[in-house]
């Protein structure tokens, strides 16, 4: 049994109006999945089977178990977390369905707390119907980073195949996002960015562009004042510790003449600062991951997206990417932290 067989991977059925059904199962239906990983849906056969009657899939099937350690290693497997009577309402948001997503997200996460499984994959959630007073986050990074950290340390990252985009500030108000502005903040996320693309994608020596906040980054002065008191402070504070990290930068004259070509990762100060001009271009196969954290979590960069539920059009190749890119950042931080650990063992083994 090799060393990626033994990797299990958490899937959790996010919304179950929505196209999270469809992306899974047409992912899972790959053979090759099972020599990488041994999948556990966290969701609701019930429901599985539902989408799969309604997307005439036939050559599939879930094979059902009550915990993670009875995961069958050629197999896709379900764990039920939500009652018998759950009911799809095919693109509808719902509370009920916010209700079974917040249960499987629960369910996933109390698993990866006691290493029963490895690494997370997430679907999409609704984020007005899974709010609530026992989930009062903005979405998925702020719940799992207070599962598993301190508020601040998780890093929301964006990675495509010819961009990565990291965000200072993520699922905030935009008039809230100048006063989330300060040099210790910035420098912290470029210290976390740097660290996830050399320990989790095994990049040496990243090149780091950080944007700037206002029109023209500031001008000088002239626009805003955030770049000269607080972003350029960070980026020359994090130079001086011979860290290759650049900017601040405008952000239209950066994505519009391609300067992003130019560098391993992007750090963005706002949510749509830095996902516009990265949807744009890595929207079909991007992941969203959270840095960051001692966990690994990825999910697909799309929405639960109604307007395609049960109809067979969704495309899995987001979903199928963040499940690869799980299992790299895996066998990437496993690698790094035995090199670290023993350089001069990691050194001698190179030479022969």
């Amino acid at each position: 049994m090799s060393d990626q067989r033994k990797i299990k991977i958490g899937i959790t059925h996010g919304d179950i109006n929505g196209i999270s059904y469809e992306v899974i199962i047409k992912t899972l239906l790959d053979p090759r999945i099972y020599e990488m990983c041994t999948p556990i849906v966290y969701g609701s056969p019930k429901v599985a089977a539902y989408h799969r009657k309604v997307l005439n899939i036939n050559n599939f099937s879930l094979n059902h178990i009550r915990s993670a350690s009875e995961a069958n290693m050629r197999r896709a497997n379900v764990i039920n977390c939500v009652s018998d009577d759950i009911r799809v309402d095919l693109g509808k948001p719902s509370r009920e369905a916010g209700e079974a997503a917040l249960a499987a997200l629960k369910r996933a996460i109390s698993d990866l707390q006691d290493n029963l499984i490895d690494v997370l994959v997430t679907a999409p959630v609704n984020k007005a119907t899974i709010h609530s007073e026992e989930f009062p986050f903005h979405g998925h990074t702020e719940y799992i980073e207070q599962s598993f950290g301190e508020p601040g340390d998780s890093l929301m990252m964006m990675i495509g195949e010819h961009l990565r985009v990291a965000l200072v500030t993520s699922h905030i108000p935009l008039a809230d996002v100048a006063g989330q502005i300060t040099a210790g903040r910035v420098y912290a996320k470029i210290r976390t960015l740097e660290e996830s693309l050399i320990r989790d994608l095994g990049i040496n020596r990243p090149r780091i562009a950080v944007l700037g906040l206002n029109p023209h980054a500031g001008e000088n002065g002239v626009l805003g004042q955030e770049e000269e008191e607080q972003i350029l402070p960070a980026i020359k504070r994090v130079r001086e510790e011979n860290r290759l990290v650049f900017g601040p930068y405008p952000a239209d004259g950066f994505f519009g003449a391609g300067d992003f070509k130019r560098f391993d990762a992007v750090l963005a100060m706002y949510h749509d600062q830095g996902l516009a001009p990265f949807k744009s271009i890595s929207f079909e196969r991007g992941v969203n991951f959270t840095a960051g954290l001692p966990v690994v979590r990825t999910s697909p960069d799309h929405g639960t997206a109604y307007e395609l539920a049960g109809k067979g059009e969704a495309s899995p190749d987001s979903f199928r990417e963040a499940l690869f890119l799980a299992l790299d950042i895996y066998r990437n931080r496993k690698r790094y932290d035995e090199i670290t650990a023993h350089p001069l063992k990691a050194g001698h083994d190179r030479e022969e």
